[in-house]
């Protein structure tokens, strides 16, 4: 069987924004790589001064920050953490680990984003948690999800890796539960390849995720010379991110209005050039609420049933452009069935997860590649 010839124009890749190979020489320069040097402190520094939180922790992951959060919320065997089941597995197997038990809720019709009208009835006197994913960078109802968690007494926990720059009712989103996270993966508006972080907005927290963070040590306390040497103080792990990677990302982080501009243009240009052929062949644009402020991390289409779906992904691939679908419904999954009571059905997240198509989208695509793909798209019937 012939190998297949990668698309002309790939889904995603990262591009260089600024002075992001600068800054890796000038890291290898220094002979620091480790964790904590002055590029992961820069970024830190950054990312607190955006989002106005207490403090922001550089991890290798998204996944490593979603761990932090499952262990200082102490998540153990038997509790029930609700996740949307329209989400990457990550959002989940961060409490799994911890022994939680997933209990999954379906998604809004227009967003996607978990339904909290549905939340209610889904609390438990186990529930310890709710983790929130803010879907392709449009925030979720938090007004509605903050106030049963106040009055549940419940844990609020942002998987914002689609959302750094986006907002609800004029708060930018990861700013309202106790923990957010957010990835710096090759997909994402700002990448190092890999990288994350936890932001904390419950001060409370921070000393116990520097320790987490540490290995378990109280080693931060002791470069602040707040104790003479450090020591095994607590459960952790090691999640610091190299050097290298914080000096990509910084670069990135720089570059953020530039970025944000330009992946608004492309967004748009998509919206606006599909819309009549959408319209015309039943296919669902995203819809973004008036009172959210988008991050415009992808473009995604619903089309009007999965045969449609792989036909157009084909369809795609011939005119050179990459299309690809998304989240698999994780109730439905192997691993979902096994740990989480299976609801009879999410119908909304299953028809989506049948019918969503995403279009290329990355920080460097030229003007004639965005026409490229809607002429292509618009081609399809």
């Amino acid at each position: 069987m012939a190998e297949m010839k990668p698309s002309r124009i790939p889904f995603s890749r990262t591009a260089l924004m600024g002075r992001e190979l600068e800054y890796v020489a000038e890291a290898a320069r220094h002979q620091h790589l480790s964790g904590d040097g002055p590029f992961t402190k820069r970024c830190r520094a950054w990312l607190e001064k955006r989002l106005g939180a207490p403090a922001a922790l550089l991890t290798p992951s998204c996944t490593h920050a979603l761990e932090m959060a499952a262990l200082l919320l102490d998540i153990k065997p038997g509790d029930e953490v609700i996740v949307p089941t329209f989400t990457f597995v990550s959002t989940v197997n961060a409490f799994v680990l911890r022994g939680a038990k997933p209990v999954f809720i379906d998604s809004r019709p227009d967003t996607l984003n978990m339904d909290e009208r549905a939340l209610e009835r889904l609390i438990t006197p186990r529930t310890r948690a709710i983790v929130v994913v803010h879907y392709a960078g449009v925030g979720c109802e938090m007004d509605e999800i903050m106030e049963i968690a106040r009055t549940r007494g419940l844990a609020v926990v942002e998987d914002n890796a689609h959302g750094l720059c986006g907002s609800y009712r004029g708060k930018l989103l990861g700013t309202f539960g106790a923990l957010s996270t957010l990835s710096f993966h090759d997909t994402k508006n700002f990448s190092c390849g890999e990288g994350g972080a936890l932001i904390i907005n419950d001060q409370a927290l921070l000393a116990r995720a520097e320790v987490i963070r540490e290995k378990g040590t109280d080693r931060s306390r002791f470069f602040r010379g707040q104790v003479d040497k450090y020591t095994w103080v607590d459960v952790g792990s090691s999640y610091l991110p190299s050097e290298l990677q914080s000096a990509f990302l910084l670069g990135q982080l720089e570059c953020e209005e530039r970025i944000q501009q330009r992946r608004r243009s492309i967004w748009e240009a998509y919206h606006t050039g599909l819309a009549a052929w959408a319209a015309r062949g039943g296919i669902t644009q995203p819809v973004v609420p008036p009172h959210c402020g988008h991050s415009w991390h992808l473009y995604h289409l619903l089309m009007p049933s999965l045969d449609a779906r792989q036909r157009f992904i084909e369809h795609m691939r011939t005119r050179q452009a990459a299309s690809v679908f998304h989240y698999l419904p994780l109730h439905r999954s192997e691993m979902g069935r096994r740990c989480a009571a299976t609801p009879a059905s999410l119908p909304v997240a299953e028809s989506a997860a049948d019918r969503l198509v995403r279009l290329p989208m990355y920080n460097d695509m030229s003007d004639d590649d965005v026409g490229a793909v809607v002429e292509a798209a618009s081609s399809w019937a």
